[in-house]
């Protein structure tokens, strides 16, 4: 006799399906999306303008004022990531879901990576213009921020979870995950400043690319973990 269950959706379609239930929700809240983007474009020409207009003073500063303003635009945008659906309850269907939680853990966390840090990396080109960056430091700026967003997102997602349904879980949530993020800034930043001075920088983009990996490896997994305790 054959069988009546229906078959249940294979991992990736679990995966992209709620990645694209995420972005479409940010959409309907277009706030949540342009506000980190908007900050960090500010501090980022902002601080130009209080230097000066010395082209060494720029060069010399200007990776350092570009990550930091991507990790606050990060972190600014992070406590969103599950408040959402614990509110509305979705959080609890996750929870309960056929579907492996690290994987759907993943999925809102690329969907978050698509919504808030890649938007970044595509507009640093433009903010490194005002920093009088030459062509090739840029591209190794936006390598760097591409690296270093998606562990921002990773690591987010666990101090997310965390503080998930803490009515001062902003505060929280970066506490916890600034230490983590330093190695990421420390390397970025580092990294950039080597190209701009014409010194050998390959080091740095390995080292973020396997912090990279780490993450990607082990965030899922942590998150999950912190998602089923703060439900408890």
């Amino acid at each position: 006799m054959a069988s009546t269950n229906p078959q249940q959706p294979g991992i990736l379609t679990g995966l992209a399906a709620i990645s694209r239930r995420d972005i479409l929700l940010a959409w309907k809240r277009p706030g949540d999306v342009l506000n980190p983007l908007f900050f960090f474009a500010m501090v980022c020409t902002l601080f130009p303008l209080a230097v000066g207009p010395s082209a060494e003073q720029l060069i010399f500063s200007g990776p350092g004022v570009l990550w930091v303003a991507a990790l606050l635009a990060t972190l600014l945008s992070l406590n969103t990531l599950f408040m959402s659906d614990h509110e509305d309850g979705s959080l609890d269907q996750m929870l309960v879901s056929p579907q492996p939680l690290p994987v759907l853990v993943l999925g809102k966390t690329l969907a978050h990576w698509l919504i808030s840090g890649l938007p970044l990396v595509l507009i640093s080109p433009l903010l490194a213009i005002t920093y009088r960056m030459p062509t090739d430091v840029v591209g190794v700026l936006m390598l760097t921020l591409l690296l270093g967003t998606i562990c921002l997102s990773l690591l987010g997602s666990i101090g997310a979870a965390l503080t998930v349904g803490l009515h001062t879980g902003t505060a929280l949530l970066s506490l916890l995950i600034l230490p983590l993020a330093m190695p990421v800034l420390l390397l970025g930043a580092n990294t950039v400043s080597l190209a701009a001075g014409n010194e050998v920088y390959a080091t740095g983009i390995w080292a973020l690319g396997a912090y990279a990996i780490a993450a990607l490896s082990l965030a899922p997994y942590a998150t999950a973990a912190a998602l089923r305790i703060s439900n408890e």
